[in-house]
């Protein structure tokens, strides 16, 4: 199989129960903590593309963050947005579990075993 890599929050109970899930499968991802190594602007592309996302698609909307630096604003483009993430990671929606050429965002958990075989 294809490496697993799991961009992982620790903190973050969604983060902590994707994990559980892929390491119950007898599966040990390479985990990322992201918070403490950002990705940089050209490995949030190359997830996005992985993802088939827009970096707004992306973005932790809810946190007080992404208010306070205006980032609902509409005339952001991908780049401006993809800066706000690289210097701002925890605006990253997680976990990110990639396999490959695919991605998929464990929001429920559960999703990461659609890129399981």
């Amino acid at each position: 199989m294809t490496d697993l890599i799991l961009y992982h929050n620790p903190r973050c109970s969604k983060s902590r129960g994707a994990l559980e899930l892929l390491e119950a499968r007898g599966l040990q991802p390479q985990v990322v903590r992201y918070l403490e190594t950002p990705p940089s602007a050209a490995e949030l592309r190359a997830l996005l593309g992985k993802l088939g996302y827009s970096a707004r698609q992306l973005l932790r909307s809810g946190e007080d963050l992404y208010q306070e630096l205006g980032l609902a604003n509409p005339a952001l483009d991908e780049e401006a947005l993809i800066a706000a993430m690289v210097e701002h990671p925890r605006l990253i929606e997680r976990p990110i579990l990639v396999s490959g050429d695919k991605a998929v965002v464990g929001r429920p958990p559960e999703r990461v075993l659609e890129l399981l075989p």
